[in-house]
């Protein structure tokens, strides 16, 4: 049940219609968790700035997916594991088994491994990780920009999941329950 109203735009302030606008140039379609996040622009407008600069960053598409599914399920969010499996299967490529095992925090690429390790680890550990667990992620190959791109997409993704787990956000995708 949600807590949080979804905004339409019906009944959206100015504010709202053109954050909620801002949403559907992006991606064709406006998500639950975006009409959510509308109750704030400041919210959605902050939301959809960070995803934007990370999806220019270097990790690919497919490594970004996996970490988001790994770190829903770290934090038992459903709408967010649903969403980005949907994405993550239909917008980069994944196979079933490959989304099976990013909720696992596991990959069939080493590096993406280590990558999805390192995440969780930090997700789990609310960003208290020792020497070693920086020494295995930099022993895959994973270079200091991409393991603060990570850091960068733990935080966007604790950011959606515990809005959607208080929001109580309606799953609006095919559902994938954590």
């Amino acid at each position: 049940m949600s807590t949080l109203p979804l905004v339409t735009e019906a009944d959206a302030t100015p504010e709202q219609a053109t954050a909620l606008a801002a949403v559907k140039q992006a991606l064709g379609s406006v998500p639950n968790l975006s009409r959510a996040m509308a109750n704030s622009p400041a919210l959605l407008h902050g939301y959809l700035g960070l995803a934007g600069s990370l999806d220019g960053g270097t990790l690919p598409r497919s490594t970004r997916e996996r970490l988001a599914i790994a770190i829903a399920q770290s934090n038992t969010c459903s709408y967010c594991l649903s969403a980005h499996t949907y994405t993550g299967q239909r917008l980069a490529g994944l196979s079933a088994e490959q989304a099976a095992a990013a909720r696992k925090g596991d990959a069939d690429d080493p590096k993406v491994a280590a990558i999805l390790a390192f995440a969780v680890a930090v997700n789990e550990q609310r960003g208290r990780i020792d020497e070693s667990e920086l020494a295995a992620v930099r022993h895959a190959g994973v270079s200091d920009a991409e393991i603060a791109e990570v850091l960068g997409h733990v935080a966007l993704n604790v950011l959606t999941n515990y809005f959607n787990n208080v929001a109580g956000t309606e799953i609006d995708f095919p559902r994938v329950l954590a």
